[in-house]
């Protein structure tokens, strides 16, 4: 009986999630390369109700007046949802950024004004954490359809044009409020 057991593991964390100690990456003006899946970052997630894609690029670590610095690069595209017509669109990511690395708020009046100060408690970030803030910064809040995709949201595409296109009833419960009004 010559049988093996199966062994059953968590899966491993993807590499961009994994905390990172920033002074050693620095000091060894490290580049790290990655491609992060938009729905894996939580804070982007509930900051956006629907969120999907993915953005690739490269982060190089170094120092500058004895701080660690993150230089990131990043693009790719975003698939959101217009929240006038609740419609798919997709939102192109460009981004480049220095941001300096504290290891507390006490940290930040030594960061130097051209770098942005990003928190990286007990010297230690992800990338994932790096792309996210930057994604945040970047990505609409509202996002909405811009005038040159091909025009303004398609007023068809709502719900009660898409009930008339099948047929079924529509119920307008003031759609005679009007003509009462003027009655009176």
């Amino acid at each position: 009986m010559d049988t093996l057991d199966t062994y059953y593991t968590r899966p491993m964390s993807p590499p961009w999630s994994q905390p990172l100690d920033v002074d050693r990456l620095s000091a060894a003006e490290a580049d790290i390369d990655f491609a992060v899946p938009l729905a894996e970052l939580a804070r982007l997630r509930a900051q956006l109700a629907s969120v999907s894609g993915e953005v690739s690029g490269r982060v190089h670590f170094r120092r500058m007046a004895d701080m660690a610095v993150a230089e990131l690069m990043l693009s790719g595209t975003a698939h959101l949802v217009c929240q006038r017509c609740l419609q798919a669109m997709d939102v192109g990511v460009e981004a480049a950024t220095q941001v300096g690395l504290i290891a507390s708020e006490a940290d930040a009046d030594r960061v130097p004004e051209e770098l942005e100060p990003v928190l990286a408690p007990n010297g230690r970030i992800s990338v994932g954490e790096l792309v996210e803030e930057e994604l945040l910064l970047t990505l609409p809040i509202v996002p909405l359809h811009s005038e040159g995709e091909g025009g303004v949201c398609v007023v068809a595409d709502t719900p009660a044009a898409a009930t008339e296109e099948r047929g079924e009833e529509v119920q307008r419960p003031f759609a005679g409020l009007a003509e009462l009004l003027k009655r009176e």
